[in-house]
């Protein structure tokens, strides 16, 4: 770290020297003017001196898994391309055609390599619901365009919603405790001079992905699974009886279904969204240091006091912070705002000037005394209503962004079946995998794998419709004309709220669970209780955007009555009915039960001491900390 200091000490400040005191009442010469903007265009930022400094090893595929200064810039300008465009732009290049004629009459039959009953494309997140369809006897197969492995940044995950993994069959309780690298209790949300409630066992693990992964991958070996690691796909083609792939190294693959979990930028996805613009966009950054003494807790939300201008745009700054698994004093801290995509929206390299600036002081530690290990940074895009594809009806693809209420792909981090909230895919594959894992495996047992029976596995859920109103308000906009310190005073009415109700309010919601009747609860009380609030909630999201709410919000009571005593009556019958029946009724008994957030889960895991962090004086500690 002194090298690192001691690098940056060596740079002056840009608009350092005395070049214009020798003009005090003049402009400087023409030639020394474009010698002093040639020097600063030179001078690196901090970020890219911190990064630059740093030693980079073993980047990998999805997000979080590039931390070089190179990869940040290619991802700003990809985001800013994003933050440019019109609402109407180009088509994008077209990856996924059709083709006339069964697959197994064409010329290209012969050439195939290999022929599987499913290919996932995109292997990070894709190898679990690989793994949970190759348990089910189907030989599948994966295409990765790297090397398959976890990156070195940890997931932060709850041992319930971990241990769905075990339900499902692919992974054993000994398994996942080879894979955390860190315990952790008790957890904050907290807001920046209001006050700070303290939980426990939320995200307290820290689960190493490239242990879990290697895991993954040798259990999908053992089942027949394949890896074709190294290569990309080039293009896909869809027959009336199988998807065929064409790949970078003119390798041909053929399935009779494939799911693609290529991530947020899936050439699948930009066909599907033909280049529409996201309607909301999480920016993150952050970095792993080590040099915490105090290094116990974690924070599962802590909201900054008012927004912040940032070049031509307003933020409003959120951050998380968890302990590491690479060491006692290692500790990993995010920052991240959400923005509507405009000209002006603020850079990932902006947001880190600002992060090693505030930093600090929320972590009460000075940057000299830090070695950064890792800077990690990323961009998580959301969309508004459902996008079908229409690929002159292609079938045999399955990617949530055909149905998807938000985000553009099915497995994979920001995956489309969680809210435009939290933006987190591990989490929120462990709660969908059994569900999605039987579905498909139903549909490819009963040949039901035409559009409209694969769109029947990614419905509509009104619980993550409704949490898009989370979203809205907690993005920062200049003409919103609310107090700078809205945002932070609104988390810190509903938080107190929840707490006052309770953990079956407080905690499904921390788990990015929205359901009815703790929503009912929570906005009765903020209303009662700070009724003077609610006129600036009409001014920071607007009333178009109220009304759209209203409607998702009355879905989501009537999926609740739906899930609470029809499913009741109807499930019993539904083995009874044809396997085409059967499927389709199914998976509605499963959008009411998820769509109302039912599928949730209250437990009290029985967790020892070292997670409970300070045993019973840790939670009394943490009962004391709590708001009034």
């Amino acid at each position: 770290m002194m090298a690192l200091q001691f690098k940056l000490e060596q740079y002056p400040p840009i608009c350092g020297g005395g070049s214009f005191s020798y003009y005090p009442f003049a402009i400087p010469p023409i030639g020394r003017q474009r010698n002093q903007s040639l020097q600063a265009q030179a001078l690196p930022s901090r970020t890219q001196r911190i990064m630059e400094s740093i030693s980079v090893s073993g980047e990998v595929g999805g997000a979080g898994g590039s931390y070089s200064y190179d990869a940040l810039k290619r991802l700003d300008q990809l985001w800013s391309g994003i933050c440019s465009a019109q609402t109407d732009v180009l088509e994008p290049q077209k990856v996924v055609s059709s083709v006339p004629g069964l697959f197994s009459q064409s010329d290209v039959a012969g050439k195939a390599v290999e022929t599987f009953d499913v290919i996932v494309c995109g292997g990070t997140l894709g190898i679990f619901i690989a793994t949970a369809l190759s348990c089910k006897g189907l030989r599948v197969g994966i295409v990765e365009r790297g090397v398959l492995k976890g990156r070195e940044q940890e997931w932060n995950i709850s041992r319930q919603e971990l241990l769905e993994l075990v339900e499902v069959g692919i992974i054993t309780e000994d398994d996942i405790e080879q894979s955390i690298a860190s315990i952790f209790n008790p957890n904050r949300c907290g807001f920046e001079g209001k006050g700070e409630i303290w939980v426990e066992d939320i995200l307290n693990l820290g689960i190493s992905p490239a242990k879990l992964i290697e895991v993954m991958k040798k259990r999908f070996d053992s089942l027949g699974g394949i890896i074709f690691e190294g290569d990309s796909v080039s293009g896909i083609s869809i027959y009336e009886d199988a998807a065929v792939l064409q790949l970078a190294k003119a390798k041909i693959l053929s399935s009779r279904l494939l799911i693609d979990a290529m991530g947020n930028f899936s050439p699948v996805v930009k066909q599907i969204r033909r280049g529409k613009k996201p309607d909301g966009v999480c920016l993150v950054v952050g970095s792993c240091c080590r040099g915490f003494k105090d290094n116990s807790t974690s924070d599962v939300i802590f909201s900054s006091s008012a927004v912040k201008e940032v070049g031509e745009s307003e933020a409003h700054y959120f951050w998380e912070a968890f302990p590491a698994g690479s060491g006692p004093m290692d500790r990993t801290s995010y920052m991240f705002t959400y923005v509507d995509p405009h000209p002006g929206c603020p850079k990932l390299e902006e947001l880190l000037e600002d992060y090693w600036d505030l930093m600090p002081n929320y972590q009460g530690v000075s940057l000299d005394n830090l070695e950064i290990l890792r800077v990690i940074y990323g961009i998580f895009p959301t969309y508004r209503g459902r996008k079908y594809i229409d690929f002159q009806h292609e079938d045999n693809v399955l990617n949530n962004a055909l149905v998807s209420c938000y985000c553009p792909e099915q497995f994979g981090d920001a995956s489309g079946i969680q809210s435009p909230v939290s933006f987190g895919g591990f989490g929120s594959l462990t709660r969908h995998l059994g569900r999605l894992s039987a579905g498909i495996y139903e549909a490819i047992n009963g040949d039901l794998l035409d559009s409209n029976n694969l769109s029947l596995l990614n419905p509509y859920m009104p619980n993550l419709s409704a949490s898009w109103l989370f979203q809205r308000a907690m993005s920062a906009k200049k003409e919103s004309n609310v107090s700078p310190d809205f945002i932070n005073e609104l988390l810190y009415v509903n938080f107190r709220s929840m707490q006052r109700l309770g953990d079956p309010v407080l905690r499904p919601f921390l788990q990015d669970v929205i359901q009815f009747g703790p929503l009912v609860k929570t906005l009765g009380l903020v209303m009662i209780t700070k009724p003077l609030i609610i006129p600036s909630i009409f001014k920071q999201v607007g009333v178009p955007v109220l009304l759209d709410w209203s409607g998702h919000f009355f879905m989501l009571g009537y999926y609740t009555f739906l899930s609470t005593f029809v499913d009741p009556v109807i499930r019993p019958l539904v083995n009874a009915v044809p396997a085409k029946m059967k499927y389709k009724w199914r998976r509605q008994l499963e959008a009411w039960q998820y769509g109302s957030g039912l599928d949730y889960k209250m437990s009290n895991p029985n967790t020892t001491k070292a997670e409970r962090g300070m045993g019973t004086g840790g939670e009394a500690w943490a009962e004391s900390k709590s708001l009034p």
